[in-house]
C-alpha cells in the first residue's frame, strides 16, 4: 500500500487524538465521512496503525523512577544478540530497548517503582548469565519534554503546507511535493503524491 498525503494527514490527526470521531476527522483532512473511514480501516489492515491506547499520567498513580542503561555485552554473534532480546523482552519494567552504535550496544529504558527494583532486575539480569559484560546507569532526574507523537508531518515534509495552502495549490495547479520514504519497524513506508 502506498501513502497519500491524505493518509499521512489522517494519521497525523489520529496520533494527535485517537478518540476522535469519523466525521470530525473527515473535515480536517477534506474527505467526506465514508472514503475518510475507508482510508482508516486499510490503515488498519495494513498494520501503518496498530491499535489506539489512553495515555496515562503516572505522576498521578504514584511515584516511579526512569532509568536509561548502557548496556556492553561480552560477545557480538547473532546468538548472543538473540538469548539478550529473549530475556529483555520478559521484563515488564523494559519500555524500550534500542541496538546502537558507539561504545556500547544497548540503551535500555527502564521505568520502576524505585532505585530498590531496578538495582534488583539489574543484579538478577547478571545472574542469568545472557551475556551482559558491563552496564551503566543514568537515573532521570527531570523529564521537561517526553513526546508521544511521531513527526509525520516533517518527515513527510509536509511542515511548510497548511492544509489550506494545499487547497490553493490545487487550484493554481502548483506542482506537488514528492514525499520522503520513511523506515520504520523494517518495513519500508512508500509514499505518493497525489495532488
Amino acid at each position: 500500500m502506498k501513502l497519500d498525503r491524505t493518509d499521512i494527514k489522517i494519521l497525523h490527526e489520529l496520533q494527535k487524538n485517537g478518540r476522535i470521531t469519523n466525521v470530525e476527522l473527515s473535515e480536517l483532512v477534506n474527505l467526506s465521512p465514508s472514503p475518510c473511514l475507508i482510508r482508516i480501516k486499510k490503515l488498519q489492515a495494513e498494520g501503518y496503525i496498530e491499535g489506539y491506547s489512553a495515555q496515562i499520567d503516572f505522576n498521578k498513580l504514584t511515584q516511579t523512577l526512569t532509568v536509561f542503561t548502557e548496556i556492553t555485552l561480552k560477545n557480538h554473534r547473532q546468538t548472543d544478540f538473540a538469548r539478550f532480546l529473549a530475556t529483555i523482552e520478559k521484563i515488564d519494567q523494559v519500555m524500550e530497548c534500542h541496538l546502537v552504535s558507539g561504545g556500547y550496544d544497548y540503551l535500555l529504558k527502564f521505568v520502576t517503582a524505585g532505585i530498590e527494583e531496578y538495582q534488583t532486575i539489574m543484579e538478577r539480569l547478571i545472574d542469568m548469565e545472557i551475556g551482559i559484560d558491563k552496564y551503566f546507569s543514568f537515573i532521570v532526574l527531570k523529564s521537561p519534554l517526553v513526546k508521544a507523537r511521531m513527526p509525520l508531518t516533517s518527515l513527510f515534509q509536509l511542515f511548510c503546507f497548511s492544509y489550506k495552502s494545499q487547497d490553493r495549490r490545487r487550484q493554481h495547479k502548483m506542482p506537488s511535493l514528492q514525499f520522503a520514504a520513511v523506515v520504520r519497524s523494517s518495513q519500508n513506508l512508500e509514499t505518493q503524491s497525489t495532488c
